[in-house]
């Protein structure tokens, strides 16, 4: 192995262990806001007024990040009953047309993520009914960057963005903007990584869009355990 592909590999793990761990403190931070509001709630009759909308939050970033980091790993799961009864040729037909299909639909949710976001965050939203074929013409009526969560509170730190995104205006809770910026990230991330995936099939560096046989995997990974033990 070259340099080269050390320091790629490299780098490569780097960003698998930045998207773990950042999968690892959304999943945490459910789990500590949840049971600190139970604590709260049967112990000493009270609660975060915040907690529920914050885990909805966070669990609508976890279900978006996972579902792109799924594709890198090839873990999200299917159906391949017919294309293991199908000829070479016609599997990777078949395989780079599910491929094509999975752009197509990301792409047409990206842009759906995108506009509905934009609209939170005095951005203009693509025209096109199905496909973008530019941006709108923003109005100062179109300006929603002052729409709030309804019980987050607004972090201090983030008094600069007022003047920003809202003409100075106080901010009482946290704006809307921020946590749904998520949507077009996620979804971007997603279609960035279904192409990623579509390369490496092209290139013969992987068989398939989805996990095979992870019944077989399974059962073969409890008998080394069971052999271990």
């Amino acid at each position: 192995m070259s340099v080269d592909d050390q320091s790629q590999t490299g780098f490569a793990k780097f960003i698998n262990e930045i998207e773990e761990t950042f999968i690892a403190l959304l999943l945490g931070g459910m789990v500590l806001i949840t049971f600190v509001n139970v604590v709260l709630r049967y112990g000493f009759n009270t609660g975060l007024i915040w907690g529920l909308e914050s885990v909805l939050f966070l669990f609508a970033w976890l279900v978006l990040f996972g579902v792109a980091y799924a594709f890198k790993v090839t873990a999200n799961l299917g159906v391949d009953a017919i294309l293991n009864i199908a000829p070479t040729r016609i599997k990777r037909i078949m395989i780079l047309a599910s491929c094509a299909v999975c752009i197509i639909y990301a792409g047409l949710l990206f842009k759906g993520a995108w506009d509905y976001w934009a609209n939170f965050a005095n951005l203009p939203q693509t025209t096109g009914r199905w496909f973008p074929t530019g941006f709108e013409e923003m109005k100062r009526t179109s300006y929603r960057a002052w729409y709030e969560t309804i019980d987050i509170p607004f972090p201090e730190f983030l008094r600069w963005i007022e003047p920003i995104m809202n003409e100075g205006e106080h901010y009482e809770k946290l704006p809307r903007f921020i946590p749904y910026a998520m949507l077009p990230f996620g979804v971007g991330l997603m279609l960035f990584r279904i192409i990623q995936v579509t390369i490496r099939i092209i290139k013969g560096d992987a068989e398939n869009i989805i996990v095979s046989h992870e019944a077989e995997d399974a059962v073969e990974d409890a008998k080394h355990l069971n052999q271990e033990a």
